[in-house]
């Protein structure tokens, strides 16, 4: 068969086609978790409550992946011995591209709890998500990004 009667038809399909539009990439929200009982509004801005674990990331849309600038971050966790203080709260507002970077000391082990972090990130027009992240022990740092559901 000659190259010219395979392409033929194959051109034909291809004329009369119509194209789509590309998709929208999306993420996958994060998965919320409970609040917790230490949880307390209007505590300082601050990206910096310690020394020793630093979780940095973005804060993005689902459905279209795109950043949250200015997304709200509250944080809260036990000092090192496992108590929750005013000393290990803060705000922070996520850059014009979403990012953000917290610092912290490597949070104690609440009784009955493996060391964790809780964090409430509220942006307009999305759910607020109110999650825990769970560091391994001797972690220095993690990479994590928020992904908000719109409302």
């Amino acid at each position: 068969m000659r190259p010219s009667v395979i392409l033929l038809p194959v051109l034909a399909l291809l004329a009369s086609a119509t194209l789509l539009p590309a998709a929208q990439p999306t993420c996958t929200p994060t998965r919320p978790d409970s609040e917790g009982p230490f949880y307390k509004a209007n505590v300082p801005e601050r990206d910096n409550t310690g020394r020793g674990l630093v979780v940095a990331g973005a804060v993005k849309s689902a459905s279209e992946c795109a950043p949250v600038a200015g997304a709200q971050i509250e944080w809260w966790s036990a000092d090192r011995e496992g108590q929750y203080d005013d000393a290990h709260r803060a705000t922070q507002r996520a850059d014009r591209e979403g990012r953000f970077r917290y610092e912290t000391d490597f949070p104690g082990r609440y009784p009955g709890r493996p060391p964790h972090l809780h964090v409430r990130v509220t942006a307009p027009g999305h759910r607020p998500l109110v999650m825990q992240i769970y560091p391994k022990p001797g972690q220095s740092s993690l990479q994590f990004d928020f992904v908000l559901m719109r409302e």
